[in-house]
């Protein structure tokens, strides 16, 4: 029997989906699909908005969710991108551009992952208050394993640095 585990996951999106509207619909719409097929969503965020990181100008709605499933890290990518590309997400062009939909490994309760494709925790969310918000909304408590330090102090670090 497989083990069951816990991912923080970051969902964000800035395009319009044809289906299901507005990027707050898309990230709704998304957990709903993840928790059809992937695991169990034991937990989501609200829906928050932030300024777009890199070339695309359209605001992004952010969230985050935890899911429950017997997936191993590797695997749960793949189920990810499998999504992604079905909400329409292209692979390849510029960097950091607009997108129907992003969905992010941040942290697993296996603690630290890495291969050729992956890495958990996720390297640049301990910089991302777009991903800190939301995951302090459900996980306030989930320390990074890299740091020992919790989302929450995560997040105040990051929102009080140079201040």
């Amino acid at each position: 029997m497989s083990e069951q585990h816990l991912y923080l996951i970051a969902l964000g999106g800035n395009v319009r989906h044809p289906r299901y509207g507005a990027p707050a619909q898309v990230l709704a719409a998304a957990t709903d699909s993840i928790d059809d097929a992937v695991g169990k969503v034991v937990a989501s965020s609200p829906v928050m908005r932030s300024a777009a990181v890199g070339p695309s100008a359209r605001q992004y709605a952010n969230a985050a969710i935890i899911v429950r499933s017997k997936l191993e890290p590797r695997d749960m990518l793949l189920a990810l991108k499998d999504l992604e590309a079905e909400y329409g997400r292209r692979t390849g062009g510029q960097r950091w551009s607009a997108r129907t939909l992003d969905c992010d490994i941040v942290l697993w309760s296996g603690g630290v992952w890495a291969d050729d494709a992956l890495t958990i925790p996720h390297p640049l969310f301990r910089e991302r208050d777009f991903v800190l918000q939301p995951a302090a909304a459900i996980a306030p408590d989930w320390r990074d394993p890299l740091t020992n330090l919790s989302i929450r102090q995560l997040l105040f670090r990051n929102r009080h640095q140079g201040a």
